[in-house]
């Protein structure tokens, strides 16, 4: 088993009086080790005089006892579950009635910062935010099960609810726990949070704001304290790329001799030098994401760099010899056409001449706190949105489309399934009405069409509560231009 591979510094051993925290992570191990915060939190827990935290995963034990010593989740006082992903749900609440779990439940992360209202009738409390600053409160509070007046907390009591979040990285956790992540066997850094970029699909500009970098010292102290274990250092941030002293940091990295594997990188910020230190790294493969291989409507979803940008990295990085590229699309986006699809296939197929070329395909996410959150799944918006099995329908013609035409090109493409992002769309759009979902198998996705609908403009949202510090007139000032355009649309 992975997790029996890693090397633990925080490994804390019970004494008679410590409270016991868990902390769940509901997916696999190799995903949740790789998290730089759950890492943090776990370290700084055990750094406590009073407390005691250990990790629980999905596929470890099932979930219902702990990593480090077996012990039954029933048997802790307070369980921390971090939500990373929608889907995510099912698995947390399975883990909590399989435990018979009766401690304090708080559940964090991007879903709960994102909409915890369907989540509402099976936690104690919600955090909203990053929590550093305000961790030791949390557990007292979770102690004394009184979160009034707290800082980011939301019980369902609360009108409104203001993310918590450092203004100012000053801090890394130094000495990490290594094992076989996602990333491999990593020096995890957090580069920074927040994303400058202007896409009308993606929450992270809002739930991060504002971007916040960390000092290149602090980085490279990080790195040098952990070379004796590992030469290979993630970057992780929503965009390396706009790292201000990114250069500076990669090439000391070189010197380092260690492998650097970013996770995420933009096209329009990368340039010769930087491809050439990933590559002289041992850099094998990069990651873009064009979204569609049509300019004008990438334009039209806030992605502002034009075809020949991502060519010209396809043919730096080809006579560098890094042998791969991995380019992430979306369909079902506001104004598509046929045409727009086959401008993607055609956009591949140019990449596929210069370089070897994998395809993750997925439909559009209308996400809470984005430009996009009033529009239906399918990307309608108007009297065409309210036909769900419609478009279902065209959504699904769309995906046979582009898997047939993307393999006669012989590209290797990834798709999930539809219906995946459909249950996707209602749980992070859902009320507290939808909280019979968990219960349902099979379950019935057209049952909840109002939320794979659109919204109107004026109407109030699940998610209001939550005052991420943007307003609900600038999101709707970015969607006005493709407001009426989108109607009747396909």
């Amino acid at each position: 088993m992975e997790f029996l591979k890693e090397q633990n510094p925080f490994l804390k051993k019970w004494r008679k009086g410590l409270k016991r925290v868990a902390l769940v992570y509901p997916n696999k191990y190799r995903s949740g080790i790789s998290n730089i915060g759950l890492q943090y939190i776990y370290a700084k827990i055990n750094s406590l005089d009073d407390f005691i935290c250990e990790r629980f995963y999905s596929d470890v034990y099932e979930g219902i006892r702990s990593l480090e010593t077996g012990t039954e989740l029933k048997d802790f006082d307070i369980a921390f579950f971090s939500l990373q992903f929608e889907e995510d749900y099912f698995k947390a609440i399975d883990i909590i009635k399989k435990s018979n779990f009766k401690g304090v439940k708080i559940a964090g992360g991007p879903c709960v910062m994102e909409n915890p209202k369907p989540l509402l009738n099976y936690f104690d409390a919600f955090f909203i935010g990053e929590v550093e600053e305000v961790l030791e409160d949390l557990l007292e509070a979770a102690l004394n099960k009184n979160f009034d007046g707290l800082r980011g907390v939301y019980t369902g009591k609360e009108d409104k609810v203001k993310r918590v979040y450092p203004r100012k990285l000053n801090e890394h956790l130094h000495v990490q726990i290594f094992g076989e992540g996602v990333y491999g066997r990593s020096i995890l850094l957090e580069v920074g949070r927040g994303c400058s970029g202007a896409c009308k699909f993606c929450m992270v500009r809002q739930i991060y704001f504002p971007q916040r970098w960390r000092d290149l010292d602090l980085l490279l102290e990080v790195v040098e304290r952990n070379l004796k274990v590992t030469r290979k250092v993630a970057l992780i941030a929503p965009s390396v790329t706009g790292y201000p002293r990114l250069r500076e940091l990669l090439q000391s990295l070189l010197n380092f001799n260690c492998l650097i594997s970013p996770s995420s990188l933009r096209a329009d910020q990368l340039d010769l030098e930087i491809l050439e230190i990933l590559a002289n790294s041992g850099l094998k493969s990069i990651t873009l994401a064009p979204e569609t291989g049509n300019e004008e409507l990438r334009e039209l979803i806030g992605k502002h760099c034009p075809n020949d940008v991502f060519i010209e990295v396809a043919e730096q990085a080809a006579k560098l010899g890094i042998k791969q590229m991995k380019l992430y699309f979306l369909f079902g986006l506001p104004c598509e056409t046929m045409e727009h699809l086959n401008d993607t296939i055609r956009f591949v197929e140019r990449i596929k001449r210069i370089i070897k070329v994998h395809v993750s395909v997925n439909p559009l996410v209308p996400k809470p706190h984005t430009p996009f959150q009033w529009l239906a799944f399918g990307g309608y918006y108007g009297n065409k949105a309210e036909n769900i099995s419609e478009n279902l329908a065209v959504l699904k013609k769309k995906e046979k489309y582009l898997k047939k035409e993307l393999g006669k090109l012989g590209i290797e493409a990834k798709f999930e399934k539809i219906d995946k992002f459909a249950l996707q769309t209602v749980l992070s759009r859902g009320n507290t009405d939808i909280s019979s979902i968990f219960l349902e198998k099979p379950i019935r996705i057209e049952k909840y069409g109002k939320y794979l609908s659109y919204f109107q403009l004026e109407e109030d949202l699940p998610w209001d509560f939550i005052d991420h510090g943007y307003t609900k007139r600038r999101l709707i000032k970015e969607f006005e231009p493709i407001l009426y355009e989108v109607r009747g649309v396909n």
